[in-house]
C-alpha cells in the first residue's frame, strides 16, 4: 500500500504495512515502486489517491489501484 497523505496526517491512523510517500513526492520515488505488483494507493478520503493512481496507470503501473473512501473508510470498517 502506498499512502500519499502528508506526514502530519498520519496521526489519523496508519494502515499496517503501508509506505508513506506524500502525493507531491511520488514522482521522486517511482524507481522504488514495483511495476509488476499490485499497488493500492491510499489517502484520507480517496481523491488524492485516485489522482495518483491515474498518473501511475498512465506511466505503465497497470496494477495500481485506488482504495475507495481512503483511510477514513478503512478505519470505519475496522470498528
Amino acid at each position: 500500500m502506498l499512502d500519499v497523505r502528508e506526514r502530519e496526517e498520519m496521526i489519523d491512523g496508519i494502515v499496517p504495512g503501508s509506505i508513506n510517500v506524500p502525493m507531491n513526492e511520488v514522482g521522486e520515488h517511482l524507481r522504488e515502486l514495483p511495476i509488476d505488483r499490485d499497488i493500492v494507493v491510499i489517502c484520507h478520503l480517496g481523491s488524492r489517491s485516485e489522482r495518483v493512481t491515474r498518473q501511475l496507470n498512465a506511466l505503465g503501473y497497470e496494477r495500481a489501484m485506488n482504495l475507495a473512501g481512503g483511510v477514513d473508510a478503512w478505519l470505519r470498517g475496522r470498528k
